[in-house]
């Protein structure tokens, strides 16, 4: 799920990518409103309120909106350099190294907000969270090759509605296949984020800061399995052992 890239991985191992990692990023979208009242996924709110508040001139508050959008684009910054990094020196699980960074400060965040009296800064708070979902998108659509993308569900709703129209048309079109598989991946999206949305609000009532805490070991149990050293590969020409030949 987390080393195949691109037209290499099927629709069902892109379907349980997006339902896992939606799950997550709508569960820290909401606990992250329930902190604080900020979106920590929702870019396009974030600047559609920013937009508002400088009309108005409020500058401090929309600075605050505008920072999270900062924040969400240099996780997406990080994320692929880190990547990029990764598969410079032929890492098999930089995928999963990168979901271990996000939930990392996921897990941060939540100890932070159990073990502190005082509630830390609201903006920094969540502007981490902003950057993890940062860190996340830009993870998933590299890996899916653009076809996961668990936080941008204004343009998954765009596309479902896209879909549905292209499906009414010739019944002999051969992309329709196609575009029922993108319909499903389109939905369980939209659906696990919904859900986690849900189980973010009753967590963080339930949990407090723990509940971030919860979501990143939802990423490292998903990421565990890839964590183990991967095989060394052979170089081209060279000799195997009789041992290794076999069985």
């Amino acid at each position: 799920m987390l080393v195949h890239e691109g037209d290499t991985r099927t629709a069902s191992v892109d379907l349980l990518l997006a339902a896992i990692l939606a799950f997550v990023a709508g569960g820290v979208n909401s606990a992250g409103y329930m902190v604080y009242g900020y979106f920590s996924a929702n870019m396009t709110g974030n600047v559609s309120i920013a937009s508002e508040l400088l009309s108005v001139w409020q500058l401090n508050a929309a600075f605050a909106f505008l920072t999270v959008v900062a924040m969400f684009i240099f996780g997406a910054f990080l994320a692929s350099l880190f990547i990029e990094i990764g598969k410079g020196r032929k890492l098999t699980n930089i995928y999963a190294l990168t979901l271990v960074a996000e939930a990392a400060v996921l897990m941060a965040v939540g100890l932070v907000l159990v073990l502190k009296a005082q509630p830390p800064n609201g903006i920094l708070v969540v502007g981490l969270l902003s950057l993890t979902m940062g860190i996340q998108n830009a993870a998933s659509t590299r890996i899916s090759g653009s076809r996961v993308r668990t936080t941008h569900v204004s343009g998954i709703a765009t596309d479902i509605g896209v879909g549905l129209a292209m499906l009414s048309g010739s019944k002999a079109d051969p992309a329709k296949a196609d575009m029922i598989r993108r319909l499903k991946l389109h939905l369980a999206t939209i659906i696990f984020f919904a859900l986690g949305g849900v189980i973010g609000v009753l967590s963080y009532e339930s949990l407090r800061g723990s509940a971030f805490c919860v979501f990143a070991a939802i990423l490292l149990s998903l990421s565990a399995r890839y964590l183990r050293k991967p095989p060394t590969r052979e170089r081209p020409g060279a000799k195997k052992s009789p041992r290794a030949t076999m069985g």
